[in-house]
């Protein structure tokens, strides 16, 4: 199988081109290449496969090898791929996910693409559609969790898949690899959860470290990054407009309150061609 590894601040997946590629079994084909001692190393897999509904379609794979719905950084590496390796010559492209499909604006510089801006489309409150259990509440925004004998504060967002946003002091002593674990099983979560921790800098500034399911603590999430800046706004602690620090690097992200839709900008980078038996 012939494959690309790219990254967006870090965020690192196997891309696989599967107009030419075929793969038998993608879930466990994402467990085999992610591992970083056995395999190429990665924090999953990624299929662009053709649509019937948008330029390109996105198969997202965790590196435990469940499916995902939706990757913010892998859709603007995809964004790079299509360009750079010649599939599209649209600086403008659509591209279909299981979360909806998502509008992309490229930059390109010297023939290949640096930044991507994403339309992430409209983040989701409601507790049915993330999904969330909490007692009666339609919504759960700033609301009482207990993690390990501590009550946090929580706010749940859905931009395609469930994310829990947690203000904290410092992003710095958190103890995520206890922690994480623990908010991605909680009971009230039935498809479990990505956990953003939040340090507000300033009114237009947070720092952010995330545990996604099914990958652990990553360098970056794009989709994470953008409920957070919209968490932080919904609890009066930041403006409409971010910039999102992660451990792999920055995120732009503003959310425009007359469409209703949040923008992502961040880089896109090829790292190395490959090939690999599966």
């Amino acid at each position: 199988m012939k494959f690309t590894k790219m990254h967006g601040c870090g965020n690192d997946y196997v891309y696989v081109n599967c107009f030419k590629e075929t793969i038998e079994n993608p879930n466990e084909a994402a467990k085999f290449v992610s591992d970083r001692h056995f395999g190429i190393g990665s924090d999953g897999m990624i299929c662009i496969h053709p649509s019937d509904k948008a330029d390109f379609r996105m198969a997202m794979y965790n590196s435990d090898g469940t499916e995902g719905a939706m990757c913010g950084n892998g859709v603007r590496c995809i964004a790079k791929y299509v360009y750079d390796y010649g599939l599209t010559d649209k600086t403008t492209i659509t591209i279909e996910t299981k979360g909806g499909i998502k509008e992309l604006d490229l930059t390109v510089e010297d023939g290949k693409v640096t930044w991507v801006n994403v339309d992430m489309e409209a983040p989701v409150l409601d507790a049915d559609k993330i999904p969330v259990i909490y007692d009666e509440e339609n919504k759960v925004i700033d609301k009482p969790v207990l993690v390990d004998d501590r009550e946090y504060r929580i706010t749940c967002v859905s931009m395609g898949n469930p994310h829990g946003v947690v203000f904290v002091d410092s992003v710095d002593d958190l103890d995520i690899e206890k922690l994480g674990p623990m908010f991605e099983n909680h009971p009230m979560f039935p498809d479990r959860v990505n956990t953003e921790f939040i340090q507000v800098v300033d009114d237009h500034t947070i720092k952010m470290r995330v545990w996604e399911r099914g990958a652990g603590e990553t360098l970056a999430c794009g989709t994470g990054a953008c409920a957070s800046a919209y968490a932080s706004y919904l609890n009066k602690k930041t403006g409409k407009k971010v910039l999102v620090h992660l451990l792999g690097g920055d995120l732009q992200i503003e959310y425009d309150e007359e469409k209703h839709t949040i923008f992502m900008k961040g880089p896109a980078t090829k790292v190395f061609d490959g090939e690999i038996d599966l």
